[in-house]
């Protein structure tokens, strides 16, 4: 895993234009690659916040698999585990592994006390890597014109 960079883009602009893939996201798929590099250009939550989103490479090939991080949020004081993958890497435990790696991050390096986890109550696949890296049911709230639940897990 990496911070985004500009050859980031057309697997981004890929991933983003798969319905299966944001289907429960809330997101709108990205207009065309120059989109999405411009969305690289503009984030800058590593030197704002100290974490953010991160690409995720295949061991190996370094094909793009999609991302997976950690996003501050300043107005709820939270810190969100997020990840989005390429549908052919699906159910094969990346999201579990790279997931892992954040929260190991977050707590180690961040040296933060809770990080929370939000799906779609439909997003049953979300929810299991949510659970599978110990997370725990917190809350049900509504956003993205269904019903939403967040995981959590604290530092040990």
């Amino acid at each position: 895993m990496r911070e985004f960079r500009e050859e980031d883009a057309i697997g981004m602009y890929e991933l983003n234009n798969d319905p299966d893939v944001i289907r429960y996201t809330g997101d709108d798929p990205f207009a065309s690659v120059e989109s999405a590099l411009d969305f690289i250009r503009k984030y800058h939550a590593y030197e704002e916040t100290g974490c953010g989103r991160l690409t995720v490479l295949l061991k190996g090939s370094m094909e793009y698999a999609g991302w997976c991080g950690l996003k501050y949020d300043p107005a709820s004081l939270e810190t969100d585990l997020g990840f989005r993958l390429v549908k052919q890497f699906w159910n094969k435990g990346y999201a579990t592994e790279a997931s892992l790696r954040c929260l190991e991050f977050g707590f180690m390096e961040l040296k933060l006390d809770k990080i929370i986890g939000r799906a779609m109550q439909e997003n049953k696949a979300s929810i299991n890597v949510l659970k599978k890296v110990g997370m725990t049911f917190e809350k049900e709230f509504e956003a993205h014109g269904g019903i939403c639940v967040q995981y959590c897990i604290n530092k040990k």
